[in-house]
Parts: structure tokens; C-alpha cells; sequence
């Protein structure tokens, strides 16, 4: 199993491709709103400088990727402190369906960017894009994946073929993969308490992956311990420790989303749904979920199809 495609997949993350600047001299943008999701930004060629609310001032250099989290206002420019005007999302979206460049500054152009969005549903209860840091930073380290997808991503930009479009749709989604990858090999401790501390973990990370591959299973934490051969006290101790929750509560939380996701995509009845996430009765299927998502699964389902968008949890 691969717990993070399924993450990303039930969470629904989805990648488009933003500006594309080209700049020199004095120059800065400012992305001051940006609430819906995540920025990534990718250095393809120069240097530049990233200043985020409450953080101190982050150089970056070619081949560098940064990943600001959703609402986090900040600036890209040559130095610290210059003063950029604030990006206009309409015209960033024009000119990248349109295939344009945004060019900044006056002086010969000495830095390439490449910017980003990626996008969940926030009322999703396993995430990871809104689980994060504000600021994620990869520094170039050639011979990476993540250094060559940078490279193809530039590459391809800078000389359109044939399927152009296709190859960058996909170059989005692999960019935030490898940055994943990238940042939990470099800065394991930077992960902590993320769902992405789980992946590098001997423990915790084949225990998610026993729980993914078979959420419907009756488990208990001995149970678990001995599908991954460690002991009881070595799983219950390390799995909070590692990603801020018990097994059973991180179990319960993936089934919800997978009942919720079943809701949304197919006629199945309750009677289906509910042993088919773990619940031999419908009436304690019917509580778990209440719980988790405020509202009976049949009251969800009417909701989904009436258009009625659900409010995101508390402390999402």
C-alpha cells in the first residue's frame, strides 16, 4: 500500500501551474492573498528572496523549492525589504492560460520562477498539505529527483512541444511528491508531529501502511504489533510519539474519510458502507461518523448532492 497517494487522493490535492516570472534588478511581488491553498515556488534559474509573515528573510538559489501554506502572506523579490506590488491572481491566471510571462523589475533578467497552487478539501479529516509548517523549504542537492524534475519543469517551459500541457500537469503533481520525499529525508525533525513523519518511521510507517491496505479489519493494538513484529509497548509508545495520535484514533479518522469519500461517490447504501470501513452495526457507524463530521451519513449525502459545501473541522 501507499498511505500517501491515498492521502492525497481522499483529501483531493490537486496542482495548477501559476505565474511564471522572469525579473532583474530591483524588483518583488507580493502574495498578500491566499487563502485557498498552498504556493510552491520553484527557482529555475538567479536567486531570490522570500519574506513570509513572522519568519526571517529566506534566500533561495536555482533549483531551490519553497512550499508557503494557505492564508501565509509573503514576497518574492531580489533583497529583503524591497517593496513589490501585489500579485493580481486574475492576471497571473490569464497569462498562464496563456502561456505569458510576468516580467519584473527594469535591469537584464537574472532569475526564472515558477509558481504553483495546490489546493485540498479542508474538511477532510487526514490531510497533509494543511498539517505543515508555514514555510517548507528543499535546497537544490543535484542529482535528486526532485533537482532533475526542476530541471524538466524549466526545460519544458522554455521550449514548448508537442504535449506541453500534459507533461507540465503531471511535472505539478511530482514537483509536491518529491518536495515531500526531499524534506522528510533532509529535515526529519522539521516533520514531527506531521503526517509525514510517519514515512521514514520503521514503526509507524508500516503500521499505517497495515492500516490502509485493510481499514475494515477488527484492530487492536497488539494486533497491529504483531503484523509489523514489534512489540505492544514499542507501537503504543511510538506512534503518537510520532504523529501526535493513537492508532485507534488514527484508524477511526481514516475509515470516517473513507465512509465520507463513499458517501460522495456512489449509491452504496449504509447497510454497505458501514462493514465496509469496520462497522459490523449500523447504528455505531452511524454515531462514529456523526462525530467526526457533525451530521448523520444520510444527512451528509443529502447535503453533498443538494450542493451544500460542509464546514471545515475545528483545528483544520
Amino acid at each position: 500500500m501507499d498511505p500517501l497517494s491515498d492521502v492525497l487522493s481522499i483529501s483531493g490535492v490537486r496542482g495548477t501551474l501559476g505565474a511564471r516570472v522572469e525579473a532583474g534588478g530591483n524588483w518583488a511581488t507580493a502574495f498578500a492573498d491566499v487563502p485557498d491553498g498552498a504556493a510552491l515556488h520553484v527557482v529555475t534559474a538567479g536567486t531570490a528572496w522570500l519574506t513570509a509573515l513572522g519568519r526571517d528573510p529566506l534566500e533561495l538559489s536555482t533549483g531551490d523549492v519553497v512550499l508557503v501554506g494557505a492564508g501565509i502572506p509573503h514576497t518574492l523579490g531580489d533583497a529583503p525589504g524591497t517593496r513589490g506590488t501585489r500579485c493580481d491572481r486574475t492576471a497571473t491566471a490569464r497569462a498562464s492560460l496563456a502561456g505569458e510571462v510576468i516580467a519584473l523589475g527594469s535591469g537584464p533578467v537574472t532569475t526564472r520562477i515558477v509558481s504553483l497552487a495546490y489546493v485540498c478539501d479542508r474538511t477532510v479529516l487526514t490531510q497533509v498539505l494543511t498539517g505543515l509548517p508555514d514555510v517548507v523549504h528543499v535546497a537544490a542537492t543535484a542529482g535528486t529527483c526532485l533537482d532533475d524534475t526542476v530541471r524538466m519543469l524549466g526545460n519544458e517551459l522554455a521550449t514548448p512541444q508537442v504535449a506541453t500541457t500534459a507533461v507540465l500537469n503531471s511535472l505539478v503533481d511530482i514537483v509536491l511528491v518529491q518536495l515531500f520525499r526531499a524534506w522528510t529525508a533532509d529535515r526529519p525533525a522539521a516533520c514531527a508531529g506531521t503526517w509525514l513523519a510517519m514515512a521514514g518511521d520503521p514503526v509507524v510507517g508500516p503500521a499505517v501502511e497495515e492500516l490502509h491496505a485493510d481499514p475494515a479489519r477488527a484492530w487492536t493494538t497488539s494486533s497491529l504489533a504483531a503484523a509489523i513484529s514489534v512489540s505492544r509497548a514499542t507501537l503504543a509508545r511510538r506512534f503518537p510519539a510520532v504523529i501526535g495520535t493513537t492508532p485507534a484514533a488514527y484508524l477511526t479518522t481514516w475509515r470516517m474519510d473513507l465512509a465520507a469519500a463513499r458517501l460522495r461517490q456512489t449509491l452504496d447504501p449504509i447497510e454497505v458502507i458501514a462493514p465496509a470501513v469496520g462497522y459490523l452495526s449500523v447504528p455505531a457507524f452511524t454515531r462514529a461518523f456523526t462525530r467526526a463530521h457533525g451530521r448523520t451519513p444520510g444527512r451528509y449525502r443529502t447535503e453533498f448532492r443538494a450542493g451544500v459545501q460542509p464546514q471545515e473541522r475545528a483545528g483544520a
